[in-house]
């Protein structure tokens, strides 16, 4: 049966318009390209990816199967998604000051789940930090796979000051001996000791993972302390504040190079997305120059600052303050949940997500705390001056979330900001 080549062929990829040919996807992308241009991001693990890393995401690389790694591969035709993948293999360890990288997980998740088959055994005692604490579903959640697999005993926060009681985890570590302990959050809005978790991996003979996937661009500028000398394996996302293409690498020591890379392929994934290989390459290049360090010290300063006038408007802060890019607002005294918060905030064209806070009454579909971040807005070109804006119109909408006429000029002011600071990275 022949193929109509306006539809599958060289000739309908090279010359036709998605308009043309799937006009209700082409008009559902059109709809997302205007969300983002006019609404202000506040989920910390969104970012905008520059057009350089959407061109290479979209590349022609997308057609080419490559399992197995440069120079052995299980295809023909690897030359080019050879030098691709050598070149984010080298930034990434660059960037990172690692021994080893291993750039072809599909995603976090799946970069964790790698990292958990290059170092334990299905069964074997995990210990990380709670997801309801501001850990991660791949941290032992029971839904998730690493609960299913593995037997999970969680940290979490102090009820006093909602901060990580090291001594406790040390305690923990003691009394449950786990062959792996996982650091890294995707809530906790403070700067993790690193050294502190080593010391009592070692302490019980325990490999030390961190999972990154949060910070990374801000370690790559080295405006948060990197992981890499004291964890044998960190994995990571490259969106988020690293602003690249979503997906996951894994950065690991030299002796668990081979380990690593067996556990990605052939254990957990068949070949690998080049194509977002080859935008992750230009999102480490892109992470190397000098101008990623001043991007990122904003993103820290326009938190902090957001933090501040949340706090000084009346918000309570779990853990008190933010040293990262993200805060955790407690809405209990509001009265507003955190799915009303969300909804409220979203209909003026702020977009958070609801989060659950440490020891939280009410269930995950409701929550009672609000996850707030700034790397989209800063990438916006947002400052200072700006977040104290942002900060009293989200004040605003939480104390009237009801009221339609405050919500109607709330509105105006995002609009107003969106056209005073237009995402330049997606393309129409």
């Amino acid at each position: 049966m022949s193929v109509s080549p306006e539809t599958t062929g060289t000739k309908g990829r090279r010359n036709g318009k998605l308009s043309q040919i799937d006009p209700d996807i082409e008009r559902a992308l059109s709809c997302e390209e205007e969300r983002q241009r006019n609404t202000l991001i506040l989920i910390a693990s969104e970012n905008y990816a520059s057009t350089a890393v959407m061109e290479a995401q979209g590349s022609a690389m997308t057609n080419k199967y490559a399992e197995g790694y440069p120079d052995h591969r299980y295809y023909g035709g690897c030359a080019n998604v050879d030098a691709v993948e050598k070149l984010a293999i080298e930034r990434a360890m660059r960037l990172f000051s690692a021994e080893h990288a291993n750039v072809q997980s599909h995603a976090g998740s799946q970069a964790n789940m790698s990292a958990y088959f290059a170092t334990v055994e299905p069964g074997d005692t995990i210990l990380a930090m709670r997801l309801s604490h501001g850990g991660h579903l791949t941290h032992g959640a029971p839904v998730s796979f690493s609960g299913k697999l593995y037997h999970f005993v969680s940290y979490g926060v102090s009820p006093e000051t909602e901060t990580i009681d090291y001594d406790e985890v040390e305690r923990l570590a003691r009394v449950t001996m786990p062959k792996l302990i996982v650091a890294g959050a995707s809530s906790y809005p403070l700067i993790l000791d690193w050294k502190r978790f080593r010391q009592i991996a070692d302490l019980v003979g325990a490999r030390l993972m961190v999972d990154m996937a949060h910070t990374a661009g801000l370690v790559a500028a080295g405006v948060y302390p990197s992981p890499v000398p004291y964890a044998q394996v960190v994995t990571s996302t490259t969106h988020k504040t690293l602003r690249g293409p979503r997906g996951g690498f894994i950065l690991c020591a030299k002796e668990l190079a081979h380990a690593v890379d067996a556990a990605v392929f052939p254990g957990t994934q068949g070949g690998p997305f080049m194509h977002a290989i080859a935008a992750k390459a230009v999102c480490f290049l892109e992470a190397l120059q000098p101008e990623f360090a001043v991007y990122q010290r904003s993103i820290v300063a326009n938190a902090s600052e957001l933090a501040e006038e949340l706090k000084r408007r009346g918000l309570r802060l779990v853990s008190g303050k933010t040293e990262t890019h993200l805060m955790l607002v407690d809405l209990t005294s509001t009265g507003v949940t955190g799915r009303q918060a969300e909804e409220a905030l979203e209909e003026v064209g702020i977009v958070a997500n609801r989060n659950a806070i440490p020891f939280d009454k009410l269930g995950p579909q409701v929550c009672s705390g609000i996850r707030l971040g700034t790397p989209a807005v800063t990438t916006r070109g947002f400052g200072l001056p700006e977040m104290r804006q942002v900060a009293d119109m989200i004040t605003t909408v939480l104390a009237h979330p009801d009221d339609q006429k405050i919500k109607a000029r709330v509105a105006q002011e995002v609009q107003e900001l969106c056209r005073r600071f237009p995402v330049t990275g997606i393309e129409n």
